[in-house]
């Protein structure tokens, strides 16, 4: 088997029984990276090669010396650019941060250096994370490896295209209405969007303060697992952060599903849904049967309102937390200005992209007098309904299956023609953020395109072993596919 080929735990164990050498692994990345970047455009900041092999030499010397152990010791990684990287570009992939080299590093990263990963580079995004296609970036779109005609998704969508290319061997994301899950499932990995608040928040850029959480994106349940519980933990420089008595996801890999109830709601599995990626979920939902566990078709209300309702909630949390961007302390600053109320004004039209202008002035709509109640408080109640309609699914299932995403990739411009079309694509995912329910895509088939699809098992708050343990599972039983550049 091709190194590159190799999944993240394949290849520590590797390492760890020294049939490979953590600069061996990073030289295979750098590559691919070379090979198939120019086509791809999965990263926004590549490191140095020099820099990326003596990090590497120096986690190989810790291993040798036993000063780390862990299963992930020496393998590569991308991180999103979301997450501050202590003197390393981090953009959002957002004129208004171009050049922005952050002086301290967000807690997963830190967590992930602790465990001897290997930093190969900063990943593309929809600008600050806004968007579900990868195209609105300052930095140009990511491709979708399955086919460089279509999007991989988003926000995350270079974390995502760069493991399904081979280009990194995991990755680091983060999930707002879906960022991880539904990019993962265009791309044919597999991503955890873990419970709010198991995953520290402090250096992530945030979008929506409420909604966002830092997830793992890699080739399988196994890596995934490993990955979420190496940078799980709790932070008291996050006032989200969770502390929670069990961080041991890895014990949740057990091939075994019998008695386990899955309810599958029916607001699903309606209008909008395309045929192929229905009769891909409901075929893997066969598998579960015959392995053992009870399904029941059951209605979870409230579906039709989750998609206003984020879009009030994190747009106006966005546009409190893009006040920050004016061109004074750090990042871009317009060069011709009168006035500093000029400057701010001019430096902010400049730096950022149309989507998140378009978020920005919705955020601060629904902020302003005379209709924050009207519609800002009206979506923090819907919320707390939605919440509670999980709960209640909840009292009778172990956990829900449904679509990742109502269609596959669409082709690149398709979605950006048509914003709405693009807000749409979230129905799926958005109400596990609004909820702060854990959830995991895995690839369970292709369309008649060739294209991957995904499959979504959410679970109710902290009980991300209930849904890793399905996921595995059923991983099982499914044919392994590759795209093109894999």
């Amino acid at each position: 088997m091709s190194l590159m080929k190799m999944t993240a735990l394949e290849l520590g164990r590797k390492i760890k029984s020294k049939e490979v050498s953590a600069a061996e692994a990073a030289k295979a990345a750098i590559a691919q990276i070379n090979a198939v970047e120019k086509d791809i455009n999965s990263y926004v900041t590549v490191l140095d090669e020099d820099v990326i092999l003596k990090r590497a030499e120096q986690v190989q010397k810790a291993i040798d010396d036993g000063g780390i152990s862990g299963p992930l010791a020496g393998v590569p990684v991308a991180i999103k650019d979301n997450m501050c990287t202590e003197g390393i570009l981090t953009t959002c992939s957002s004129k208004i941060l171009g050049n922005f080299k952050p002086t301290y590093s967000s807690e997963a990263v830190i967590n992930l250096e602790r465990a001897g990963a290997v930093i190969l580079g900063k990943t593309n995004m929809d600008e600050f994370a806004m968007g579900s296609t990868t195209e609105t970036s300052f930095y140009g779109p990511t491709k979708n490896p399955w086919n460089t005609g279509h999007v991989p998704g988003g926000s995350s969508g270079g974390s995502c295209a760069a493991v399904a290319a081979n280009e990194c061997f995991y990755a680091l994301g983060s999930d707002t209405g879906g960022s991880i899950r539904q990019p993962s499932s265009f791309c044919g990995v597999t991503g955890i969007k873990p419970t709010y608040g198991t995953v520290s928040r402090y250096g992530l850029i945030a979008y929506g303060s409420s909604l966002d959480q830092i997830g793992p994106v890699a080739k399988d349940v196994s890596d995934c697992a490993a990955i979420l519980e190496t940078i799980a933990s709790y932070d008291k420089k996050d006032s989200t952060s969770v502390k929670r008595d069990n961080y041991d996801f890895t014990g949740a890999l057990i091939d075994d599903v019998k008695g386990m109830k899955i309810g599958i709601p029916k607001d699903y599995f309606g209008a909008g849904l395309d045929a192929d990626v229905k009769n891909a979920v409901l075929k893997a939902v066969d598998v579960l049967k015959e392995k053992g566990a009870a399904v029941e078709e059951f209605d979870l209300s409230l579906v039709e309102y989750a998609i206003p309702a984020y879009y009030i909630i994190a747009s106006a949390e966005a546009s409190s937390n893009l006040a920050r961007f004016e061109g004074v302390k750090y990042g871009y600053r317009t060069d011709d200005y009168e006035s500093l109320h000029n400057m701010m004004k001019k430096t902010r039209s400049e730096g950022f992209g149309a989507e998140v202008k378009r978020r920005i002035m919705l955020g601060s709509f629904v902020l302003s007098s005379g209709y924050y109640d009207a519609y800002y408080i009206k979506a923090l109640r819907t919320k707390a309904l939605i919440k509670r309609a999980f709960e209640k699914a909840f009292e009778s299932y172990d956990m829900i299956i449904a679509p990742a995403a109502p269609t596959t990739a669409p082709k690149l411009g398709d979605s950006l023609n048509d914003p709405i079309k693009m807000y749409l694509g979230d129905i799926y995912t958005i109400s596990v953020n609004l909820a702060g329910l854990p959830g995991i895509s895995v690839p369970c088939g292709l369309d008649r395109n060739g294209l991957p699809i995904g499959i979504q098992f959410i679970g109710n708050c902290f009980e991300e072993k209930k849904i890793i343990q399905a996921a595995y599972a059923y991983e099982q039983t499914r044919e392994y596919a590759e795209c093109g550049l894999c």
